[in-house]
């Protein structure tokens, strides 16, 4: 199959002959995304040492704070740009460069200045002339420099939580396999007698075996203990709890459902321990948090993580008081390795007063703006659930079919009306706040487009770049209505392959007409809209490299088949704009980072292959040599941190997969409370 290729942004490709020049917008002075507003400290100040070179990152590692500087260097002085010498800090060459600029130009290094900048992009011979005697210079033996990926939706902090609780993997298993395993777990914990909380991670909402087998909390209350339990749903929509957590809960035959969730109910009327969406709070709130050292320890090695995989930038996709408190405590620590973009969640009730929703954004924003690292603007909110059977609570246009093919009158959970999103939009918008949907059926999708069309005409404001997630199902007349709008489709496309979650859960239940349009990414792609990628991390496990050789083949390492590849596959290069470029532009970064370009911060990654030419196939099994982040190195594979960190990610990529997931929506959205 011929490879679609994405227009290019037209982007004059630097001249290694030219002093270095910082990017401005407009007539105001670029400031790092990392700190928001505020001016970034030159290179000289005490406070913010110069990014290192490779060798003086190991030189310092174990230093407190060397690898956590991230954005200090974003931006330099006229003071530190005089002061700079011309020589680079690191000189990387004999590389295929990715610039995910116009160029046509074949470049093999580039260096990186002192200043954390790219101070040259070009031959080996043009940049040869900024090594210098103490310059750090890498042979790439062939490999791709590019820019770093920038993660346009995941979960970090939710993903360094779950590592500190056991895990089911998603199995399916019989009552008395399940009870076995979850005995064992009893038994890791016995210190927690009698009153500690056992929380399980990726319970399998319908993995209990023979299929059809329905949860009930007598299944959990006939453990030897009497210690509440929660097994945390790998649907991240489904929290099963025993009799001790419903009491604690106080959730009984008479509580209501709370608006947008479920407490499931037996024939006799009472729970049966199953909470569904936004009634899984009544019991997870009764949940002691784990102690703040141990997850910060935790956060920190996760964020170690994704540099190994190549991360420079993230979108934390749901984030609250605590997740900012988080990201507080490891920039004070010097371990926030990576530019963060939190996307304060907006509560189902709130999303009816624009006004207390503002405040609230506002307020949070006010008490936090000054950790670095962290640059405010994005707010999110849920529109539905999730499409596989049995969960069916994303909105759809038209009902759900049965197991028989036959229409239903079921059209899932549309969370927040188009009026009440329109408003709530408009009064972001106005105040130059940035909206994040999900939606995964196709009804949730319209509902935030006609939300956006409707902030559009109450404020005006197109440069915002408001952005749909997911778009699992999306319907053909929706397409143009991106670009029209300005929105951006941020897709999680390592979900596009053909298997049980897109066929046995999905297929039967709406239809060969609706399932054409399964993440239509080239359809978005050919009427002009702006594409952005992201993980979803710890939803899947992280594979980066993966996933952008999915949106290329629609299959990826563990599809049965392509996703209509044909339809909607991806070039090899509109996979890696989508994933660098893409999402820059997508969390108003793109003046600063997204692409290999003199004067542009020095987010990169070495890989240690070519991954512009290398069969497909083989990009999932990219490795990261090298990454920075503002010049600093924050992962080298040749460290014995950088080994570890690589290693953690190998595992959990190899971890276990459920061997029959027909008929459930599966490790999908695990633990992140929405996808």
């Amino acid at each position: 199959m011929s490879e679609p290729v994405v227009p290019e942004p037209v982007v004059p490709e630097p001249v290694v002959s030219q002093p270095v020049v910082s990017p401005s917008v407009g007539s105001q002075p670029v400031v790092s995304p990392s700190v928001g507003s505020r001016p970034v400290a030159s290179p000289a100040s005490p406070a913010s040492p110069p990014p290192l070179s490779r060798r003086g990152l190991l030189a310092a590692a174990g230093a407190a704070g060397a690898a956590g500087a991230v954005g200090i260097v974003a931006s330099a002085g006229p003071a530190a740009a005089s002061s700079s010498r011309r020589s680079a800090a690191l000189v990387v060459h004999n590389a295929r460069v990715f610039t995910g600029t116009s160029s046509r130009a074949r470049h093999e290094a580039v260096a990186v200045g002192r200043d954390g900048r790219i101070l040259a992009v070009g031959t080996d011979a043009a940049v040869k002339r900024f090594v210098g005697r103490d310059t750090d210079v890498v042979d790439a033996r062939g490999g791709t420099v590019m820019s770093g990926i920038h993660d346009g939706h995941a979960h970090p902090m939710d993903a360094a939580s779950r590592s500190l609780r056991p895990s089911l993997a998603g199995a399916e298993q019989t009552v008395e396999e399940l009870q076995k395993t979850l005995t064992g777990f009893l038994k890791d914990s016995a210190d927690q007698e009698p009153d500690g909380w056992l929380v399980v991670e990726d319970w399998n909402p319908v993995g209990l075996l023979p299929h059809g087998t329905a949860p009930h909390h007598k299944m959990l209350d006939s453990l030897p203990t009497r210690r509440p339990i929660a097994l945390r749903g790998g649907d991240g929509h489904n929290l099963w709890a025993n009799q001790r957590a419903l009491d604690i809960a106080k959730i009984t035959a008479s509580t209501p459902d709370p608006v947008g969730g479920k407490i499931v109910k037996g024939t006799d009327g009472k729970p049966t321990g199953v909470l569904k969406d936004d009634a899984q709070p009544l019991v997870s709130r009764h949940i002691p948090e784990p102690d703040e050292t141990r997850l910060a320890d935790a956060a920190a090695k996760t964020l170690a993580e994704a540099a190994a995989s190549g991360i420079t930038t993230f979108m934390e996709a749901v984030v609250g008081r605590d997740e900012l408190k988080l990201y507080q405590r490891l920039a004070e620590s010097g371990r926030l390795l990576q530019r963060i973009v939190p996307a304060l969640r907006v509560e189902t009730d709130l999303t009816k007063d624009p006004a207390a929703a503002l405040a609230y954004a506002n307020g949070l924003r006010a008490d936090f703006k000054d950790v670095r690292g962290l640059r405010f603007g994005t707010i999110k909110v849920f529109l539905d659930g999730v499409i596989e059977y049995p969960a069916q609570t994303a909105a759809l246009l038209k009902p759900y079919l049965d197991k028989d093919g036959k229409p239903t009158d079921h059209r899932g959970d549309l969370y927040v009306s188009a009026a009440d999103y329109g408003r709530l939009s408009a009064a972001f918008n106005a105040a130059g706040w940035q909206m994040h949907a999900h939606a995964i059926g196709d009804r949730a999708v319209r509902t935030s487009l006609d939300g956006y069309a409707y902030a559009l005409r109450k404020t005006g404001r197109r440069d915002l770049r408001n952005t749909t997630a997911h778009l699992q199902l999306v319907d053909p007349a929706d397409l143009p209505r991106f670009a029209a709008l300005g929105v951006v489709a941020c897709m999680q496309l390592q979900w596009a392959a053909r298997n049980t979650w897109t066929m046995d859960a999905l297929l039967p239940y709406i239809g060969a007409g609706r399932h054409r349009w399964l993440y239509p990414a080239h359809s978005l792609q050919k009427r002009r809209a702006a594409l952005a990628g992201g993980s979803d991390w710890p939803v899947d496990p992280l594979q980066v490299w993966n996933q952008i050789r999915t949106a290329i083949d629609r299959e990826g390492m563990e599809g049965e088949g392509d996703l209509y590849r044909a339809e909607e596959g991806l070039g090899r290069t509109s996979s890696l704009l989508m994933h660098t470029l893409g999402t820059a532009r997508q969390l108003r970064s793109d003046h600063l980072t997204g692409t290999v370009e003199r004067g542009k911060t020095a987010d990169l990654v070495l890989l240690d292959r070519d991954v512009t030419r290398c069969p497909v196939a083989d990009i999932s099994s990219s490795e990261v040599r090298l990454t920075l982040v503002g010049g600093t190195v924050v992962h080298d594979a040749e460290s014995s941190a950088g080994r570890a960190a690589a290693a953690r990610v190998t595992r959990a990529a190899a971890g276990p997969r459920p061997t029959a997931y027909a008929s459930v929506h599966g490790g999908r959205h695990a633990s992140c409370g929405c996808g």
